[in-house]
């Protein structure tokens, strides 16, 4: 079984954009293995991942074999592993249902004043700042203050949040799943959740609990499961999207004074930052519940598929010059936040909080540059997010 390293070596690429552009053309639909061992057809074309995306065969319900937690006790699995992303059919209505009567375009959109404030204060730290960096300054802080506001999280935890997030998703896939630091994270969001329970606020969490559908509401391990999804998802594809947006800002000064000039084009510029560099490189994982026909190959029942979302948003036979960053593209169908049934929840959160970031940078640091333009940008490690460990800059005020 061919590993995502090998396939790079075969091919002789460096990055996973040369790596999918070469499968999309020679193998769509390649069978891989994890770093762990478990094995996966990977999906690369756009119209089979919109296609894979839609088809109600594959099943999100994947258990535990991608992040191999054997070790975990029952319990801490199904805190993890009981929310919309990991459910389908009328499992998954039900609970897009209620969390969706809570957070509604109104509520966000009620975020506004809150998320300036934020990222203001955030500018004020990174222009005083000794060694300014882009990710470290705005793109990690802000939407964890966000989506722990929105918890009613202490302020006191926020960082053990982010460590517990990183190496959950530095994990996901190898043979080191991090297996004491998702019971830590569960026990934690179990405590939360009772204590909401006990002193509700006017934050989501309070929202989540007292949510009703007749009799129907969330359950406890639903409710633990959710405020796991929401922070590594919403919390996580947020840090990527604003970092690689600003990184893309920032090396592509005409196309920052572009829109210093036009501020109206950001929300379009975003949308084509999403395709162009996508924070999420794949989908959820799936597994197929019968034998199904994709891209002219056959999936067997019970095998695992990974559909690329970050080689979807570069397929030439969708996006003319697909290499090009053009925030003028019209149409622009990205699916960076996926497709169909479980298409992002917290899409418009997730954009709003990255075009707040956009417009104050371009305002607060119009000659912003990157401290060593020639130097090899750092990605995180893993297979689940797409995003910088640090970008350094000089502001030049």
């Amino acid at each position: 079984m061919t590993t995502f390293a090998e396939l790079y070596a075969t091919y002789g690429v460096a990055t996973p954009h040369e790596l999918f552009d070469k499968l999309r053309e020679d193998r769509p639909l390649e069978q891989v293995s994890l770093p762990n061992g478990v094995p996966l057809w990977l999906v690369t074309r756009y119209a089979d991942c919109r296609q894979a995306l839609g088809d109600a065969r594959l099943s999100n319900r994947i258990g535990t074999r991608i992040v191999a937690q054997s070790e975990l006790p029952a319990e801490i699995r199904a805190s993890m592993g009981t929310h919309m992303l990991r459910v389908d059919g009328n499992d998954h209505t039900r609970l897009r249902r209620l969390v969706s009567s809570v957070f509604t375009a109104r509520r966000i959109e009620k975020l506004r004043p809150m998320i300036e404030v934020m990222t203001s204060d955030l500018m004020d730290a990174m222009a005083a700042a000794a060694e300014p960096d882009l990710i470290h300054h705005l793109a990690f802080p802000l939407p964890m203050q966000v989506i722990c506001e929105l918890l009613g999280v202490p302020l006191a935890d926020r960082e053990r949040f982010r460590n517990w997030s990183n190496a959950y998703l530095a994990g996901v896939g190898t043979p080191n799943f991090p297996v004491q630091v998702v019971t830590e994270f569960v026990h934690y969001l179990r405590e939360l959740v009772a204590d909401k329970r006990q002193h509700p606020d006017d934050k989501l969490l309070s929202a989540m609990i007292s949510a009703r559908d007749n009799d129907d509401r969330l359950s406890e391990t639903e409710l633990t499961s959710m405020c796991f999804l929401l922070i590594i998802a919403g919390y996580e594809t947020t840090v990527n999207l604003i970092g690689n947006g600003g990184q893309l800002l920032t090396t592509n000064p005409d196309l920052a004074a572009r829109l210093r000039q036009d501020p109206e084009a950001i929300p379009a510029a975003t949308e084509e930052f999403l395709r162009y560099e996508s924070p999420v490189p794949g989908a959820s994982f799936r597994v197929a519940t019968e034998t199904l026909e994709l891209a002219g190959r056959t999936i067997n029942e019970g095998e695992l598929v990974l559909i690329s979302l970050l080689s979807a948003n570069r397929d030439g036979d969708v996006f003319d010059d697909p290499h090009e960053l053009r925030i003028d593209r019209n149409p622009n169908p990205q699916m960076a936040f996926g497709y169909g049934m479980h298409y992002c929840l917290g899409a418009p959160l997730a954009r709003l909080e990255a075009q707040i970031a956009f417009r104050q940078l371009l305002e607060r640091f119009p000659k912003i540059e990157r401290v060593d333009p020639e130097a090899e940008l750092n990605w995180r490690p893993g297979i689940v997010m797409r995003g910088l460990t640090e970008f350094p800059v000089r502001l030049n005020q």
